[in-house]
């Protein structure tokens, strides 16, 4: 047989009641080994060392391992590593919970000033989500796009649909459930139970029934027999009363590995070792199977190119799929839209009602239950309401079929706009999406032709990686000086965490320059609804670079935003947040309408804007030690990734010149070497990145 690859649902919520023993333990540091393996080195204290091993490849499992089977350190810390770093170093293991009976495991991090949730997808292609404490997305493995879910950046993270937990069923539901089958007791049990193949014979081995019997033959008897044999099963998962085992095949080669031991392996004369803890099982056998493969591979050296294409090709149908519901969402919308003023009186008629039983302390339970009376008396009203929502404020209504919701506190006109406004985000995402197909068909092209030259040169070996030694900034006792002077510290400035340089203008005689001077036609211009903001760059090239057309992706668009926002005058009136817009170089003017007058640093902006709603208030300042040691400061999720220490502020009590005295403090304490602190981010440093006006450091 072939051997395990990937934990089983049963699998994991074993494994789940294991992991949850070392509640308390604190994050040490993370680790990203290539683009599926993520390591978590934490402290518990009465075991030591733990260290935590997740992958979401070719292989997928997630256990605790012994620091001996522990891979050495990778090389250069990518982002996703270091924003792991950043977010859990020091933050306390509070638990890891099993999605109802799916293979996902979301782990939970708790720390003073954040909490941080870690979602393993072991399913399909596999996937690590990071979220923040709203459930939203800071970063994934892989992007993904469908109908049914989306997890990428900045979205709240979706499950997959909830699935049928066997170990939660009931007797009756049982029944329910299997005769609805019209096929044999073990694939109803693997299917409809959600069990797989393995469990399914196992329970119909334990429960003596007859694995191929019809589901039309089985009685009151085989049910019961099923239904103790699955109570027996949930009793062992949930008392933790484990007795792992590791099978092997006749070559004593590794093929599975299960919490207590199978009656369906024992009949297949497959050998067997116990060990104590199912966690020790697993880390065993993930070993002796990775050691299996390398000997295999050691009989090639060939990339498997085939794996990498499928990859891509993978991606692309998933991309696909993603794109061809695009259109048909913004039609809808737009169909919505349209719908609210062909039928403009009734809909009028309706928020008219509402809004005014609101007015007039009418609670909303009262107004539901008016409107269904009305509805049962034939008005017509009335009969378009299908539900009311007091705790969002709307009210839904059925036109021809199609269910609308509206906002009480809008007019038909801001219900219709706002959903053509939503069509029309939407179709920009489809835009994007088309972009990002073109990236990996290119990524595509890329792996065919490595090996096309592969096949032509067998003779090629790839270079072994660089190894890098990851260094601890904070303890070291001297932290050495590297810094670079560059053309834009002038002006206020950051990376996004996209790489894209962002400009923005400190007073007017900058903001002129920007535009006269640094500004490109494929760049694109910020700024705010409110009037004393920066003129911001976002930039697709140097000043002596040539023009290139760039397709900037969300993060940084929406990173550009909050920069224009920060450093604007809402910061300075003590406001946490304000609209933003972009545009492109073409619309930027200094040509006013006939009769008009234009101050320095002011401009006209002409045509379509795209806008940033409620864009929060909010820098983060932080020092920079790989590459240049340096102050940086921006937008929080662009600074987090590159810097080792980090503070986050928003509009506050504290005069500018205190801020910046108080963040030094807390910087310099944060490192054993606090001469650096004083040499790279000394207060007069650390005020350069401070937005003008009073500002607070907050635990965000």
């Amino acid at each position: 047989m072939d051997p395990k690859r990937e934990l089983t649902s049963v699998d994991l919520a074993a494994l789940v009641t294991e992991l949850n023993r070392y509640e308390g333990a604190k994050v040490d540091k993370a680790y990203l080994y290539g683009d599926d393996l993520l390591r978590l080195k934490m402290r518990d204290f009465d075991r030591g060392r733990v260290e935590l091993l997740l992958e979401v490849g070719d292989i997928k499992r997630a256990h605790l391992a012994d620091p001996k089977n522990v891979p050495d350190a990778p090389g250069r810390p990518p982002q996703f590593a270091m924003m792991l770093r950043n977010r859990l170093n020091g933050a306390d293991f509070a638990g890891v919970e099993q999605y109802d009976f799916d293979r996902i495991l979301t782990f939970s991090f708790d720390r003073p000033d954040e909490n941080t949730q870690i979602v393993v997808e072991l399913f399909g292609q596999g996937n690590i989500a990071i979220l923040d404490e709203t459930g939203d997305v800071i970063r994934s493995l892989e992007t993904v796009r469908l109908k049914s879910r989306t997890v990428a950046p900045g979205a709240q993270y979706e499950y997959p649909s909830s699935r049928l937990n066997p170990l939660t069923v009931s007797r009756y539901e049982l029944e329910r459930v299997m005769s609805q089958s019209d096929t044999d007791v073990v694939r109803t049990l693997a299917t409809q139970l959600n069990l797989g193949g393995l469990y399914a014979e196992e329970l119909c081995t334990r429960a003596g029934v007859d694995k191929t019997l019809d589901i039309t033959d089985a009685t009151d008897e085989t049910y019961d027999k099923v239904f103790d044999a699955i109570e027996t099963l949930r009793d062992q998962v949930r008392a933790g009363e484990f007795d792992p085992r590791v099978y092997l095949d006749e070559e004593d080669e590794v093929v599975d590995v299960t919490p207590f031991p199978l009656q369906e392996h024992q009949n297949e004369g497959l050998s067997e070792e116990a060990y104590d803890t199912f966690n020790e099982a697993l880390d065993e056998y993930f070993v002796r199977l990775d050691l299996t493969a390398d000997e295999q591979e050691a009989t090639s050296n060939r990339p498997d190119f085939e794996e990498q294409i499928a990859k891509q090709e993978r991606i692309i149908e998933q991309q696909e799929q993603a794109i061809s519901g695009f259109d048909e969402r913004a039609d809808a919308e737009r169909e919505r839209a349209e719908l609210l003023y062909a039928h403009y009186d009734l809909v009028d008629d309706v928020l008219s009602t509402v809004r005014g039983a609101r007015e007039q302390g009418v609670p909303w339970d009262d107004i539901a239950d008016t409107l269904a009376e009305g509805a049962e008396q034939g008005i017509p009203a009335a009969e378009a309401v299908t539900n009311v929502d007091g705790a969002e404020g709307t009210v839904s209504i059925d036109i021809d079929g199609t269910n609308i919701t509206l906002d009480v506190s809008m007019g038909v006109e801001k219900n219709a706009n706002r959903l053509y406004t939503e069509a029309k985000r939407i179709q920009e995402k489809k835009e994007g999406a088309l972009a990002a197909i073109e990236d990996t068909r290119e990524e595509l092209e890329a792996a065919k032709k490595r090996r096309d030259e592969w096949e032509a040169d067998d003779s090629d070996e790839p270079d072994d990686d660089e190894e890098y030694e990851e260094t601890d900034w904070r303890s070291l006792q001297s932290v050495p000086v590297k810094s670079t002077e560059h053309w834009f510290e002038r002006f206020r400035w950051f990376r996004t965490s996209d790489g894209f340089l962002v400009i923005g203008g400190r007073n007017a005689d900058q903001n002129e320059e920007l535009v006269k001077k640094y500004m490109n036609k494929h760049d694109r211009f910020f700024h705010t609804q409110a009037r004393g903001g920066p003129v911001t760059l976002l930039k697709a090239s140097g000043p002596s670079e040539p023009s290139v057309e760039v397709d900037f992706p969300d993060s940084s668009l929406e990173e550009a935003a909050q920069f224009a926002v920060s450093y604007s005058s809402i910061w300075k009136d003590g406001r946490f947040a304000d609209d933003a817009y972009m545009v492109e170089p073409s619309q930027v003017s200094k040509t006013p309408e006939s009769g008009e007058y234009l101050e320095k640093g002011s401009f006209v902006v002409r045509g379509d804007r795209t806008y940033f709603n409620d864009v929060p208030a909010k820098v983060a300042v932080g020092i920079q030690c790989e590459g240049e040691t340096r102050v940086l400061g921006g937008p929080p999720s662009a600074i987090e990734p590159r810097v080792e220490a980090m503070l986050t502020l928003t509009p506050g009590q504290y005069a500018q010149n205190d801020a910046a005295k108080l963040c030094y403090r807390d910087l310099r304490n944060m490192f054993e070497d606090q001469s650096f602190v004083r040499k790279v981010a000394s207060p007069d440093q650390i005020q350069e990145f401070l937005p003008p006006g009073g500002s607070t450091i907050t635990d965000d």
